[in-house]
Protein backbone atom coordinates (compact mmCIF):
# COMPACT_ATOMS: atom_id res chain seq x y z
CA UNK A 1 0.00 0.00 0.00
CA UNK A 2 1.55 3.36 -0.84
CA UNK A 3 2.45 5.76 1.27
CA UNK A 4 -0.40 9.07 1.13
CA UNK A 5 1.65 12.21 -0.14
CA UNK A 6 2.72 14.76 1.98
CA UNK A 7 0.91 18.51 1.15
CA UNK A 8 4.22 19.62 -0.18
CA UNK A 9 4.24 16.57 -2.75
CA UNK A 10 0.78 17.09 -3.83
CA UNK A 11 1.24 20.83 -4.52
CA UNK A 12 4.07 19.41 -6.31
CA UNK A 13 2.51 17.25 -8.60
CA UNK A 14 -0.02 20.37 -9.28
CA UNK A 15 2.77 22.25 -10.11
CA UNK A 16 4.36 20.33 -12.86
CA UNK A 17 6.03 17.75 -10.43
CA UNK A 18 7.79 20.45 -8.69
CA UNK A 19 7.60 21.95 -4.81
CA UNK A 20 5.24 24.91 -4.46
CA UNK A 21 8.68 27.46 -3.80
CA UNK A 22 10.37 25.96 -6.76
CA UNK A 23 7.70 26.98 -9.01
CA UNK A 24 7.47 30.28 -7.52
CA UNK A 25 10.97 30.70 -8.09
CA UNK A 26 10.88 30.07 -11.43
CA UNK A 27 7.96 32.05 -12.18
CA UNK A 28 9.93 35.24 -10.72
CA UNK A 29 12.37 34.15 -12.64
CA UNK A 30 10.90 34.15 -15.96
CA UNK A 31 8.95 37.37 -14.95
CA UNK A 32 12.49 39.62 -13.45
CA UNK A 33 14.33 38.21 -16.78
CA UNK A 34 11.21 39.83 -19.06
CA UNK A 35 11.92 43.02 -17.05
CA UNK A 36 15.18 43.33 -17.64
CA UNK A 37 14.21 42.93 -21.34
CA UNK A 38 11.63 45.55 -21.78
CA UNK A 39 14.19 47.61 -19.98
CA UNK A 40 17.38 46.69 -22.82
CA UNK A 41 14.36 47.42 -25.27
CA UNK A 42 13.60 50.77 -23.70
CA UNK A 43 17.19 51.58 -23.47
CA UNK A 44 17.92 50.73 -26.89
CA UNK A 45 14.95 52.86 -27.91
CA UNK A 46 16.33 56.43 -26.25
CA UNK A 47 19.98 55.35 -27.37
CA UNK A 48 18.88 54.79 -30.89
CA UNK A 49 15.97 58.35 -31.08
CA UNK A 50 18.74 60.35 -29.28
CA UNK A 51 21.59 59.25 -31.35
CA UNK A 52 19.14 60.12 -34.42
CA UNK A 53 18.21 63.65 -32.97
CA UNK A 54 21.84 64.70 -31.60
CA UNK A 55 23.26 63.77 -35.13
CA UNK A 56 20.51 65.59 -36.68
CA UNK A 57 20.11 68.84 -34.56
CA UNK A 58 22.92 68.98 -32.14
CA UNK A 59 22.93 68.71 -28.43
CA UNK A 60 21.86 71.96 -27.66
CA UNK A 61 18.91 71.90 -29.89
CA UNK A 62 17.73 68.63 -29.08
CA UNK A 63 15.14 68.41 -26.16
CA UNK A 64 14.63 65.27 -23.86
CA UNK A 65 10.89 65.89 -24.54
CA UNK A 66 11.78 65.26 -28.60
CA UNK A 67 14.02 62.09 -28.05
CA UNK A 68 10.70 60.66 -25.85
CA UNK A 69 8.49 61.45 -28.32
CA UNK A 70 10.93 60.18 -31.09
CA UNK A 71 11.40 56.65 -28.87
CA UNK A 72 7.59 56.15 -28.13
CA UNK A 73 8.07 56.24 -24.46
CA UNK A 74 7.52 58.45 -21.63
CA UNK A 75 9.92 61.13 -19.85
CA UNK A 76 9.62 59.14 -16.68
CA UNK A 77 11.11 55.86 -18.44
CA UNK A 78 13.89 58.00 -19.97
CA UNK A 79 14.42 59.76 -16.05
CA UNK A 80 14.53 55.75 -15.00
CA UNK A 81 17.36 55.43 -17.29
CA UNK A 82 18.65 58.09 -17.31
CA UNK A 83 19.88 61.45 -15.28
CA UNK A 84 19.49 64.28 -17.90
CA UNK A 85 20.39 64.69 -21.22
CA UNK A 86 23.88 64.87 -20.46
CA UNK A 87 23.96 61.17 -19.34
CA UNK A 88 22.00 60.15 -22.12
CA UNK A 89 24.83 62.09 -24.63
CA UNK A 90 27.81 60.29 -22.70
CA UNK A 91 25.96 56.98 -23.65
CA UNK A 92 25.23 57.77 -26.89
CA UNK A 93 28.75 58.90 -27.60
CA UNK A 94 30.07 55.98 -25.49
CA UNK A 95 28.37 54.19 -28.14
CA UNK A 96 29.88 56.13 -30.92
CA UNK A 97 33.11 55.20 -29.23
CA UNK A 98 32.65 52.10 -29.49
CA UNK A 99 31.88 51.52 -33.51
CA UNK A 100 35.01 53.55 -34.02
CA UNK A 101 36.73 51.09 -32.02
CA UNK A 102 35.11 48.58 -33.87
CA UNK A 103 36.21 50.22 -37.44
CA UNK A 104 39.77 50.59 -36.41
CA UNK A 105 39.95 47.19 -35.26
CA UNK A 106 38.88 45.51 -38.79
CA UNK A 107 41.01 47.79 -40.75
CA UNK A 108 43.88 46.88 -38.15
CA UNK A 109 43.39 43.69 -38.39
CA UNK A 110 43.01 43.32 -41.74
CA UNK A 111 46.81 44.01 -42.20
CA UNK A 112 47.71 42.67 -38.70
CA UNK A 113 50.89 40.93 -40.37
CA UNK A 114 52.64 44.12 -41.09
CA UNK A 115 52.02 45.68 -37.46
CA UNK A 116 52.82 49.14 -38.19
CA UNK A 117 51.31 49.01 -41.78
CA UNK A 118 48.30 47.73 -39.53
CA UNK A 119 48.15 50.37 -37.14
CA UNK A 120 48.42 53.22 -40.40
CA UNK A 121 45.30 51.43 -41.38
CA UNK A 122 43.49 51.76 -38.17
CA UNK A 123 44.55 55.49 -38.00
CA UNK A 124 43.16 55.85 -41.31
CA UNK A 125 39.98 54.47 -40.11
CA UNK A 126 39.53 57.11 -37.49
CA UNK A 127 40.22 59.89 -39.83
CA UNK A 128 37.49 58.57 -42.52
CA UNK A 129 35.22 58.01 -40.02
CA UNK A 130 35.12 61.87 -39.22
CA UNK A 131 33.56 62.03 -42.36
CA UNK A 132 30.09 60.61 -41.19
CA UNK A 133 27.88 63.54 -40.39
CA UNK A 134 26.61 62.07 -36.99
CA UNK A 135 30.20 61.34 -36.08
CA UNK A 136 30.99 64.78 -36.70
CA UNK A 137 28.38 66.14 -34.82
CA UNK A 138 28.18 63.60 -31.64
CA UNK A 139 32.02 63.03 -31.45
CA UNK A 140 34.00 65.88 -32.53
CA UNK A 141 31.62 68.91 -32.78
CA UNK A 142 29.72 68.32 -29.62
CA UNK A 143 31.54 66.02 -27.00
CA UNK A 144 34.15 68.88 -25.86
CA UNK A 145 30.95 71.75 -24.49
CA UNK A 146 28.55 68.90 -23.94
CA UNK A 147 30.87 66.59 -21.50
CA UNK A 148 33.96 68.48 -21.14
CA UNK A 149 37.42 66.90 -22.11
CA UNK A 150 37.75 65.02 -18.76
CA UNK A 151 34.63 62.75 -19.57
CA UNK A 152 35.39 62.74 -23.33
CA UNK A 153 39.36 61.19 -22.55
CA UNK A 154 37.62 58.92 -20.03
CA UNK A 155 34.79 57.16 -22.63
CA UNK A 156 37.39 57.80 -24.97
CA UNK A 157 40.12 55.72 -23.46
CA UNK A 158 39.30 52.50 -25.56
CA UNK A 159 40.42 54.47 -28.79
CA UNK A 160 43.75 55.68 -27.05
CA UNK A 161 44.55 51.56 -25.50
CA UNK A 162 43.82 50.45 -29.27
CA UNK A 163 46.94 52.98 -30.34
CA UNK A 164 49.00 52.18 -27.68
CA UNK A 165 48.79 48.70 -28.31
CA UNK A 166 49.29 48.83 -31.81
CA UNK A 167 52.34 50.77 -31.18
CA UNK A 168 53.89 48.65 -28.55
CA UNK A 169 53.45 45.49 -30.74
CA UNK A 170 55.18 47.37 -33.79
CA UNK A 171 57.84 47.96 -31.48
CA UNK A 172 58.06 44.70 -30.21
CA UNK A 173 58.37 43.21 -33.93
CA UNK A 174 61.06 45.44 -34.91
CA UNK A 175 58.41 47.42 -37.87
CA UNK A 176 59.57 50.33 -35.85
CA UNK A 177 63.13 51.87 -34.07
CA UNK A 178 62.90 50.88 -30.44
CA UNK A 179 61.73 53.27 -28.30
CA UNK A 180 58.98 53.95 -25.41
CA UNK A 181 55.61 53.42 -26.79
CA UNK A 182 53.62 55.20 -24.39
CA UNK A 183 54.88 58.92 -25.43
CA UNK A 184 54.90 57.56 -29.19
CA UNK A 185 50.87 56.39 -28.86
CA UNK A 186 49.99 59.97 -27.12
CA UNK A 187 51.31 61.80 -29.80
CA UNK A 188 49.76 59.57 -32.31
CA UNK A 189 46.53 59.87 -30.84
CA UNK A 190 46.55 63.41 -30.04
CA UNK A 191 47.54 64.10 -33.77
CA UNK A 192 44.82 62.10 -34.76
CA UNK A 193 42.22 63.99 -32.92
CA UNK A 194 43.21 67.37 -34.15
CA UNK A 195 43.84 66.07 -37.40
CA UNK A 196 39.93 64.62 -37.37
CA UNK A 197 38.77 67.71 -35.94
CA UNK A 198 40.93 69.65 -38.70
CA UNK A 199 38.93 68.01 -41.40
CA UNK A 200 35.54 68.47 -40.16
CA UNK A 201 35.98 72.33 -39.29
CA UNK A 202 37.69 72.69 -43.31
CA UNK A 203 35.58 74.06 -45.94
CA UNK A 204 36.31 70.93 -47.99
CA UNK A 205 36.61 67.93 -45.63
CA UNK A 206 37.20 65.27 -48.32
CA UNK A 207 40.00 67.21 -49.58
CA UNK A 208 41.08 67.95 -45.92
CA UNK A 209 41.27 64.64 -45.48
CA UNK A 210 43.40 63.20 -48.73
CA UNK A 211 45.69 65.66 -47.41
CA UNK A 212 45.98 64.45 -44.29
CA UNK A 213 46.12 60.91 -44.86
CA UNK A 214 49.05 61.94 -47.29
CA UNK A 215 50.55 63.83 -44.80
CA UNK A 216 50.25 60.81 -42.64
CA UNK A 217 51.65 57.94 -44.74
CA UNK A 218 54.89 60.42 -45.04
CA UNK A 219 55.56 59.92 -41.38
CA UNK A 220 54.42 56.53 -41.19
CA UNK A 221 57.34 55.67 -43.96
CA UNK A 222 59.35 58.26 -42.51
CA UNK A 223 59.48 55.90 -38.60
CA UNK A 224 58.92 52.37 -40.49
CA UNK A 225 62.45 50.24 -40.00
CA UNK A 226 64.49 50.16 -43.02
CA UNK A 227 65.58 47.28 -44.64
Amino acid sequence: MAAPRTATESRGRRTGGRPAAAAGGAASGTAGRRQRERSDATVEDLLTAARALFAADGYAATSLDAVCDRAGVTKGALYHHFSGKQQLFSAVYAREQDHLNERITAAYRAVADDPWEAVYEGSRAYLEASLDPGVQRITLLDAPGALGWELMHELGVNCRELTLRGVARAIRRGAIAPRAAEPLASMLYGGLSESAMSVVRSADPRAALAETLAGLRQMFDALAAKG
